[in-house]
């Protein structure tokens, strides 16, 4: 009675899932002739570019950044590189302060001498006559640094496409 039970089963397991039940195919020693199912392919997850390529595409759409470096500007005048850089820098800086919080490393005055101790050493590059070891109590503050406090990029597809081509139908 158990073959038959057995028949049963088997004949409608492999005509509705396409494979034996597992305590079947082990009972009659075929649990490796099984047809094993692939595990489900994983979504794509970001990698450590896909911020980069985000940003960029946000200065490119909002501001048209990637277009005017990669234009070669060597034929235009000052003035009208002049007047393209403004709108450019406006847009650009909307657009970083949409999506960022940008602070300085060190809010203090350039040119002022500031003390290095307490900072993150990560956060400091010495520069001129750098002391063996790479580290110093302080130095003349040659430039800020810029860290980002906040980051609040919208969700987007994972793509390596910063602005998408442009096909006008006429």
């Amino acid at each position: 009675m158990n073959r038959i039970s057995f028949a049963f089963r088997a004949f409608f397991s492999l005509l509705f899932s396409g494979a034996l039940p597992p305590d079947i195919a082990q009972a009659f020693g075929y649990s490796k002739a099984m047809p094993v199912k692939a595990p489900p392919t994983p979504k794509p997850q970001a990698g450590p570019f896909a911020g980069a390529i985000q940003i960029l595409g946000i200065l490119q759409r909002d501001a048209r950044l990637v277009d005017f470096l990669m234009e070669d500007i060597a034929a235009y005048s000052d003035d009208q590189v002049g007047a393209a850089v403004r709108d450019v820098h406006a847009q650009s800086r909307q657009a970083l302060e949409r999506y960022l919080r940008l602070q300085p490393v060190i809010d203090g005055v350039e040119g002022t001498f500031t003390k290095a101790q307490g900072l993150d050493t990560a956060s400091l590059k010495f520069v001129g006559k750098v002391p063996p070891g790479g580290t110093a109590p302080g130095g003349v503050l040659r430039h800020k640094g810029w860290k980002a406090e906040r980051v609040d990029l919208p969700e987007t597809g994972l793509s390596n496409v910063l602005a998408p081509a442009e096909l006008e139908i006429e």
